[in-house]
């Protein structure tokens, strides 16, 4: 055996994955292509100048476009606001066309973007201001109340609010926000003193001198906050680095079904989440794209509406999403000739989903796999994927999967362990936390995800489900997804979440929670079902039938609250 064999054997001893890459993706991208995000944009902004980059409302913002707000708000910052390089700016709006003119004016202006979600309550919002050190906040006015109510306990000395309305040009400005405001009641009484509008900032910064502060990869472009299913949220430090080595790694994995210029995304997934801002806004910012935003996709017949509107041809989700609008007559109905891929993660995708998705629109529900701390994106199913296949698929170009037991020992393949990440995308740790850091992210770079996982011998990482959501039955290892998959092939269900409750006699047992979708589904038919699907120990006692199912604004089912209904 001559010393390149020996080389690809090992190789392929080690990364198996290296043998199931669809062809013309490469084992690793270049990360020195771009230094930061800013270098994304402006490219994007250059060769697009006269494509449509966003649309909203009916209203499209081409890149060129794009790029003289952008210009205008991050002058504004450093010339008007006085923020400096480094300063946290919170950024707290749903789908908006104001959200990536802000997010990527601050960019430029060299500050750090705390994203924010705008369903916080003032508790969780005053934790995150006050953690991040955020001397900023452009908010939407709709939660300008929220604001308004923990401002004084923080550091955050510049306010700057924006009417849903403020990009959409008149008259349809103001019905935008007539309706807002006055027929959907959307906007709470608030009054913060020495406000700025956004509308304001913007006419005063096409005026101020062009700034770019030129962040280096090492700089922390995002302080993108964990979650909220597990404890208090921690502000993931995600650098200039991470993210465009992230954007390039997605890159290479979808480009061969893609063409620049020439795409429409669905972005329903909140930007603010990591998941839609690398996925929707960054990756196909580089490919020319238009973002379709919805600004509550929680309004299904709206939504519906918008996308009967404009042929798109991908869609990204979570499995919840998917779920709710394939319950839809009118979703069913629309035209999916256009549609090329659709991508789901975040949680995990179900079967039933995922078959009836494909029988919906023809196209296969691919899964894909990140954290927040991988920015976000770790593992992907190959684009041209002829089926679901219960998998999260490959570690993506650069970087390293391992599963791993609780001694941080690597495990055979098909064993499951703690599925452990090395990348350039790994974030360079938490905020202000370096225990926690130190407790996530080993001394060889491994990332600790939380996550139980098997590696098959071809490469493919499946998730069993998540370390701490994990219920033990009578010494046994009970996974909720696997019940959940189980209960949710029924077609009398429209939405299940399983836990573990405390039990006398074996520890815990399983109880699940259950939407109709037939009002006429019983207890009797969830445990006949369990039985002929799920061994003994694996079948809920206890059933609770509710009309709606605790979930984050992304999609994720709420364990924790699930246990305190």
């Amino acid at each position: 055996m001559n010393d390149n064999t020996q080389t690809d054997a090992g190789k392929a001893a080690q990364k198996p994955w290296l043998a199931s890459y669809p062809e013309g993706v490469p084992e690793f991208i270049d990360i020195g292509t771009y230094q930061s995000v800013c270098e994304i944009f402006d490219e994007s902004a250059r060769r697009f100048a006269d494509r449509p980059a966003f649309k909203n409302f009916g209203k499209t913002l081409t890149y060129g476009e794009l790029e003289e707000h952008v210009a205008a708000f991050a002058a504004w910052c450093r010339h008007e606001a006085g923020l400096n390089k480094g300063d946290r700016i919170a950024v707290m709006m749903p789908n908006l066309l104001q959200y990536p003119v802000v997010v990527f004016g601050a960019l430029r202006a060299g500050l750090v973007v705390v994203n924010t979600n705008p369903l916080y309550t003032e508790r969780e919002l005053e934790h995150q201001l006050s953690d991040s050190g955020a001397t900023a906040i452009v908010v939407a006015e709709a939660f300008a109340h929220t604001v308004q109510g923990v401002i004084e306990r923080t550091a955050v000395q510049t306010v700057v609010v924006s009417a849903f309305g403020d990009m959409l040009g008149f008259p349809k400005s103001l019905l935008v926000n007539l309706v807002v405001r006055h027929v959907k009641k959307l906007v709470p009484a608030w009054n913060i003193p020495g406000c700025v509008k956004l509308r304001d900032a913007l006419s005063q910064g096409a005026s101020l001198p062009a700034t770019a502060s030129q962040p280096g990869r090492d700089d922390i472009a995002f302080l993108q906050y964990t979650g909220g299913t597990t404890g208090v949220a921690k502000g993931a430090m995600l650098t200039h680095g991470n993210m465009t080595a992230n954007v390039l790694q997605a890159h290479a994995w979808i480009i061969s079904e893609l063409e620049e210029g020439k795409e429409v995304i669905v972005t329903a997934l909140p930007l603010y989440h990591i998941f839609a801002l690398t996925a929707n806004c960054l990756t196909f910012m580089r490919l020319g794209a238009l973002n379709l935003l919805i600004t509550n996709p929680r309004d299904l017949p709206a939504f519906v509406k918008d996308l009967s509107k404009t042929p798109f041809s991908v869609f990204t989700g979570v499995n919840t999403l998917f779920n709710a609008l394939l319950a839809r007559e009118d979703f069913q109905a629309l035209d999916f000739s256009t549609l090329k891929v659709t991508l789901g993660g975040g949680m995990a995708v179900q079967e039933a989903v995922a078959n009836r998705w494909k029988e919906v629109t023809g196209v296969t529900l691919i899964e894909a796999y990140g954290l927040t701390e991988t920015s976000p994106a770790a593992c992907m199913n190959p684009m041209n994927l002829g089926e679901f296949n219960h998998s999260i698929g490959l570690p993506i170009s650069s970087t390293e999967a391992s599963v791993r037991d609780p001694d941080n020992q690597p495990l055979p393949n098909g064993e499951p362990g703690e599925l452990c990440i090395r990348g350039p995308q790994v974030m360079a740790g938490y905020w202000q936390r370096p225990e926690a850091t130190a407790a996530t992210i080993d001394a060889d770079g491994w990332l600790h995800t939380g996550d139980i996982a098997t590696l098959s011998d071809t490469g493919y990482v499946k998730i069993v489900d998540r370390l701490k959501d994990m219920i033990l039955v009578s010494g046994f290892n009970v996974y909720p997804n696997e019940i959940e998959g189980v209960i949710a092939a029924m077609p009398e269900v429209l939405e299940v979440g399983a836990i573990g409750v405390q039990d006398d006699h074996s520890g815990e047992v399983v109880k699940v929670v259950i939407v109709k979708q037939d009002p006429s589904l019983t207890e009797e038919q969830i445990h006949a079902h369990c039985k002929e699907n799920l061994t003994g120990y694996k079948r809920p006692k206890m059933i609770q039938f509710v009309d709606e199912i605790p979930k984050t604004n992304v999609g994720k089912i709420l364990r924790r609250e699930l246990r305190e209904l």
